[in-house]
């Protein structure tokens, strides 16, 4: 009888915290391994990525100019001309009071803000412009006319030199 009762033990499931085989965690040395997997990925990946802020920077700038510019067509498109330069880019965003006020103006506008630059410092527009009907300028990271790599300006409809 007493076998039987042994017999019977041994074949019991194990419930709760228990019920796992022993051997089913993560060890130590395997989570230590993983680890340095990911270490050494990062390691790769990371100055790859990180170390170009100033490129990233200029393609910002060269999307708002764009963006920009959209704005800028669609407000003569429905006003017959460009903002002013005294009126500036804040047209796109606020309705200008000052001369001449438009007459179709989005009730929404054309932008929900005006942006600055990567760097901080805002876009130069001109209208009419040296070139046509608007110039459209970031000034690069100096925020000064001229200069050259990141310091260089962004101007509407000049194509950037690639590093």
């Amino acid at each position: 009888m007493m076998s039987k009762h042994f017999g019977r033990l041994r074949t019991r499931r194990r419930v709760g915290p228990s019920a796992a085989p022993p051997d089913a965690g993560v060890t130590l040395i395997e989570m230590m391994v993983v680890l340095v997997i990911i270490a050494l990925v990062a390691a790769i990946i990371v100055p790859n990525v990180v170390g170009r802020p100033d490129e990233a920077r200029v393609t910002v700038a060269q999307t708002d100019i764009r963006a920009i510019a959209s704005a800028l067509e669609l407000y003569r498109l429905d006003n017959q001309n460009y903002p002013t330069t005294a009126q500036g880019l804040e047209a796109l965003a606020e309705r200008p009071t000052t001369p001449p006020e438009p007459r179709n103006w989005v009730a929404d506008g054309y932008l929900p803000s005006v942006p600055v630059d990567p760097w901080g410092n805002g876009y130069v527009y001109r209208s009419p412009g040296d070139t046509g009907g608007f110039d459209l300028v970031s000034l690069g990271s100096d925020g000064a006319p001229g200069g050259d790599g990141t310091a260089a300006d962004i101007v509407h409809g000049q194509r950037q030199a690639t590093n």
